[in-house]
């Protein structure tokens, strides 16, 4: 696909990219070259390829959802610094 000067100007203003003076012919020739290739991808046939999310026909392997921990909340907490009402206080990182 051919691009102008202008269309990458216009391009790069609206992604809010400064491109410096002496880049644009390089812009406007790899963008074009791009915009080709994307387009050779549109002109593959696919009307028989059927759509799928993933290359391999797996599943995820899922564990049984149990506790196997006891509950050692007190004890963290009685380790901590500080804690108030069950929560970890912090000293103040930002103003």
């Amino acid at each position: 696909m051919d691009l102008s000067v202008e269309d990458v100007k216009k391009i790069a203003a609206l992604a809010r990219i400064e491109i410096e003076q002496q880049d644009i012919d390089g812009y406007v020739r790899d963008l074009g070259g791009i915009l080709d290739l994307v387009g050779q991808l549109n002109a593959a046939e696919t009307d028989e390829v059927t759509p799928m999310a993933h290359p391999m026909d797996q599943v995820q392997r899922l564990r049984v959802d149990q506790v196997t921990e006891q509950d050692q909340r007190e004890l963290f907490q009685s380790q901590a610094p500080q804690v108030e009402s069950g929560l970890y206080l912090v000293p103040k990182v930002i103003d």
